[in-house]
């Protein structure tokens, strides 16, 4: 799955947003596009789990 997050626009917040993403799924494989402010997320957990992890975070995701 691919998300779209405005909100993210350095390094930390990158660091941020992948350990908001692991904690939902420690296994799960995340790469960061941080120029193009996008995440690609390879899990079996549902697109819901992540996207409610991202907001509580202060990053949500379109």
């Amino acid at each position: 799955m691919k998300l779209h997050i405005e909100s993210m626009t350095c390094g930390g917040c990158a660091r941020s947003v992948t350990a908001a993403l692991k904690a939902v799924d420690p296994t799960a494989t995340v790469e960061i596009d941080l120029p193009g402010k996008n995440v690609k997320i390879e899990s079996s957990q549902p697109v819901e789990s992540f996207t409610k992890a991202l907001e509580e975070a202060g990053f949500p995701p379109r």
